[in-house]
């Protein structure tokens, strides 16, 4: 975002980290969300939280998965 300063820290694992904590927190954040609106009647808005939930597990696990691959690299 052009608002936010730039990282400190260079490093692309790092941004990856970012974007897959960001993901991981989303997939816990919507299961609230799709209980509010199931208590509320709301079933349109709890289905399309779950499609964001399922997004955001998919990214998190192709994130974990990246992840884990690149420093397994470092290491070797």
């Amino acid at each position: 975002m052009a608002d936010e300063p730039q990282s400190p820290v260079k490093d692309p694992n790092y941004n990856l980290v970012w974007a897959l904590e960001a993901s991981l927190h989303n997939v816990w954040k919507m299961e609230t969300y799709i209980q509010d609106a199931e208590a509320a009647g709301d079933d349109e808005l709890a289905q399309w939280f779950r499609k964001i939930q399922k997004n955001n597990r998919k990214a998190g696990e192709q994130g974990k998965k990246m992840l884990a691959e690149r420093l397994q690299r470092e290491a070797g």
